[in-house]
């Protein structure tokens, strides 16, 4: 949530700070702003809004552009509600201090009455001009610069942050810091440019070297000295470690799609490949994975798999369940990881924690591995951002090489993550001796073959949209599955909710019985899972009881299938394949589905309202 973008070089800062904005409206946000420094002037242009309307106000007066130092901000309210006030940048009361700030200060009250009672008056309901003022407190008393100021004054919050500071006074550096939220420092041509930025999406054209900044360090960025890293608790010098960036300026545009949501669902065949090239050696019967091959008695050994998540990755956690059970017959949890921190759990050394995160740093998530790490858990991370946070703070991991993910909705992260887990999976089972190698060898086979069959799906779209048609102003789905494809039914109504604004809701197809059932008439369209390959006859005996009570029935099939077909209002067919990797074929249609009812109602797919790519605060 919220995004930070910044520069400070020789080239004109308005255009790279706006145009990193808009790379960053895919985190979510409610209002938009920039600071620019002429060299003697602070201009601060800001507005509840999309960043468009951010770019009206700037292109009305020149002067609001001008300079080669700027900081700007995507906002997503938490203390205080959206608002041209409440938007970021912030000064201090002197106005000689601006800050950017994603995250939370939760010892705010206390600071501001605290800094109320030394004088100062704040404009705004944001916990971020406390902070800034806190700073410009702490520069005063101390007498000190601002990089100590900024030191000294995070050492008295709580909460979470990454921010950006600039110093009027002392125009040529900007000081950053970070504490639970992600921050990456690009470095430009000839260290006379810095790029400041949430994730590296923003200045991927100017450079591909940056530092990512740890938990509890701050940098100084000056422009005469380069960068200089330190620890927040006790300022000392930190050795920064400069990494080259893998992602490209092509993936991160639409690519003459209308949508990323769009964009990222047809990607999907080349992501699975590119998760499991190097991995999996089909014709070989080889599985490498070195996060695990190196720790593979950890697995061989272990209790239990916990797998820690939110959303999405939650839903993939839960497909995992079955593939590690039957598969490896190993016993899985599968934790929400905001709930998982708070319930006091039982968690040994024998125990292998898997935390799952599209972006690795989802904030519930990394407090979820720290607790498991406390208790001695081996903590092994699934992400797809080389250098996030849940890569740094795990034992070990893989990632997805899903390739950026720009709409709000998860898609391919969604299916990558299952790629990698099934992999996992595999190994393990082959390890222990728990599935043939006639078995292993045809899992490998038919995951192998699984792009091309998604790229068959893919083709059918024009027949997904036609039944996105009909059902467009629906005010209610049900989504049914069982065994492997019940975690697909949660996801497929997740997917409807978040961009349609439908409600919706995921059930296990025999749990209908128990509740749901109540809600089905001739206005409820029911999407049910109904492959070939596990609990077939179950399931139609529901689509038969949802037809009886004249439910309006979107089938999900496998070809060849007559029985259903004479049931179901629709029906889409998905290629043959083995029942563990349904999930992968059938969640196609169902992100198809939801993307074509959102884009009839008009919805914002790629941003939708209230939610964020990536959560990073509780």
């Amino acid at each position: 949530m919220c995004g930070i973008t910044g520069y400070i070089g020789f080239r004109e800062a308005y255009p790279i700070v706006v145009k990193g904005l808009e790379r960053l409206e895919y985190r979510g946000y409610d209002s938009a702003g920039i600071m620019m420094f002429d060299g003697e002037n602070i201009q601060i242009s800001k507005t509840k809004g999309k960043v468009a309307d951010l770019k009206k106000i700037t292109d009305s007066e020149e002067s609001r552009k001008k300079g080669t130092i700027g900081i700007g901000h995507t906002r997503w309210a938490t203390h205080g509600v959206p608002n041209d006030i409440n938007s970021h940048p912030h000064s201090s009361m002197s106005g000689d201090l601006v800050i950017v700030h994603n995250g939370i200060i939760e010892n705010y009250d206390t600071l501001k009455k605290e800094l109320i009672t030394r004088g100062y008056v704040f404009q705004s309901d944001t916990d971020t001009e406390v902070l800034v003022n806190l700073i410009e407190e702490v520069k005063k008393q101390e007498g000190c610069k601002l990089g100590k100021a900024v030191q000294i004054a995070l050492n008295q919050v709580i909460g979470a942050y990454a921010i950006a500071v600039f110093d009027k006074t002392k125009p040529n550096e900007i000081v950053v810091a970070r504490l639970g939220s992600p921050i990456a420092i690009g470095i430009g041509k000839d260290n006379k440019e810095f790029f400041v930025a949430s994730d590296a999406s923003p200045f991927i054209e100017y450079t591909k070297e940056a530092i990512y900044l740890e938990d509890e360090e701050m940098a100084i960025i000056k422009l005469d000295k380069g960068i200089r890293v330190r620890k927040i608790k006790d300022d000392s010098l930190v050795v920064t470690n400069i990494q080259k960036l893998q992602l490209s300026l092509e993936q991160i545009e639409k690519g003459g799609y209308e949508h990323f949501m769009l964009k990222e669902i047809h990607e999907q065949p080349k992501a699975i490949i590119d998760t499991y090239r190097g991995r999996m050696l089909a014709d070989q019967g080889i599985i490498k994975m070195a996060g695990v091959d190196d720790h593979l008695e950890k697995f061989l050994n272990a209790d239990r798999i916990i797998i820690v998540a939110c959303g999405t990755s939650w839903h993939a956690g839960l497909v995992a369940e079955y593939l590690f059970e039957d598969i490896a017959r190993i016993p899985v949890e599968v934790e929400y990881a905001s709930e998982f921190r708070y319930r006091n759990p039982i968690i040994t050394d024998k125990d292998i924690v898997i935390a799952i995160s599209q972006s690795g740093e989802t904030a519930d998530t990394l407090a979820a591995i720290k607790l498991a790490k406390s208790k001695g858990a081996f903590v092994f991370g699934v992400c797809n951002v080389v250098g996030s946070s849940i890569a740094r703070e795990t034992h070990a991991g893989a990632y997805t090489h899903a390739g950026p993910e720009i709409g709000v909705a998860s898609t391919k992260a969604f299916t990558t993550q299952i790629t990698v887990l099934s992999l996992i999976a595999l190994k393990l089972g082959k390890a222990k001796g728990k599935i043939s190698n006639s078995l292993f060898h045809s899992h490998l086979q038919t995951l192998q073959l699984i792009p091309k069959k998604i790229e068959e799906l893919l083709a059918i779209d024009d027949q997904v949209k036609h039944i996105a048609s009909v059902y467009k102003n629906a005010t209610n789905c049900l989504y049914l599955g069982r065994g492997f494809n019940f975690p697909v039914a949660l996801e497929g109504a997740l997917k409807l909710k978040e961009i349609s604004y439908i409600h919706a809701e995921g059930y296990p197809a025999a749990e209908m019985k128990h509740g749901p059932i109540a809600l089905i008439d001739e206005n409820m369209p029911i999407i049910v899972i109904a492959t070939s390959k596990g609990h077939y006859e179950k399931v139609v005996s529901n689509i038969q009881e949802i037809k009886s009570r004249s439910g309006k029935i979107i089938a999900i099939v496998t070809q060849g299938d007559t029985t259903v077909k004479e049931i179901a209002d629709h029906t889409i067919e998905i290629p043959e394949t083995e029942e563990a990797f349904t999930p992968l074929l059938t969640t196609i249609p169902l992100q198809l589905l939801s993307y074509h009812i959102a884009v009839f109602l008009g919805r914002n797919v790629d941003q939708p309202r209230n939610l964020a790519k990536s959560v990073t605060v509780e």
